[in-house]
């Protein structure tokens, strides 16, 4: 495999599983040193086993938490996040300002104190897991669609301003991919309405879309990976959709 990261240094957030842990593993196999920052421990231990990477052991909710790491990377995948549905009138206050918090107060938090390192560089790489969800909205998702149209604003604010120094910043907006935050998402849908699992998928999260299957992690971690070659290097302050055909209606 094409080693282009080599010497380089990656940070991860939420690398524990699903799609973070696909993008660490990807990462790590072009050469980059990985760091997975997660608040499983246990997780972050074992996918960093299977690659040499490190682990940083955080919630990445806690401001205070997230300022104490070290954060001289020079690529930065802001990945972690979390899922609460309700109608907004049943919508706790403080699941919203955490959701907010984690996805995306932390993003800027970490980019804002690793920019001079990369400008120091002249490269970087800021690659924002958004999703289909920074373009469209859904009902009973009001913090989760907010947050992700707030990072894709930070993403584009991150691109202007780093392009002189050679650093890029881009979304990647993916519809539901196969982790565990999407898994409990069906077995919750599932109880709510009645139906089996399989129907959840089929009938509820694909029905916007022309491709009717799931997306692996693996096919994120891939585009995320081309985003931070220098094939990529032109490329940002851009959202790239792997949603299956949902935003083209």
């Amino acid at each position: 495999m094409n080693t282009y990261l080599a010497g380089r240094t990656a940070l991860v957030t939420g690398g524990a599983s699903g799609i973070g842990r696909a993008c660490a593993a990807r990462l790590a196999g072009a050469g980059a040193k990985v760091v997975i920052a997660d608040v499983d421990g246990l997780g972050a231990a074992g996918a960093a086993a299977e690659i040499g990477g490190e682990v940083r052991v955080v919630d990445l909710a806690d401001p205070d938490a997230v300022d104490a790491l070290d954060v001289a990377a020079d690529v930065i995948v802001n990945n972690a996040g979390v899922q609460h549905v309700a109608p907004l009138e049943e919508f706790p206050p403080e699941r919203f300002a955490l959701i907010m918090r984690l996805m995306v107060e932390t993003p800027f938090r970490l980019v804002r104190r690793a920019l001079p390192h990369m400008y120091a560089g002249g490269w970087g790489r800021v690659v924002n897991i958004s999703s289909v969800h920074g373009l469209r909205a859904s009902p009973y998702k009001s913090a989760y669609v907010a947050a992700k149209h707030g990072l894709e604003g930070l993403s584009k604010v991150i691109a202007l301003e780093g392009a002189a120094h050679g650093v890029t910043s881009n979304c990647v907006n993916p519809a539901y991919v196969r982790t565990p935050l999407v898994e409990q998402q069906v077995a919750a849908q599932a109880a709510a309405h009645g139906i089996g699992a399989d129907e959840v998928i089929s009938r509820v999260m694909l029905a916007p879309a022309a491709i009717k299957r799931l997306i692996e992690p693996a096919e994120v971690a891939e585009l995320v990976a081309y985003l931070c070659s220098d094939a990529a290097s032109f490329i940002t302050g851009a959202s790239i959709t792997m949603d299956g055909g949902w935003t083209a209606h």
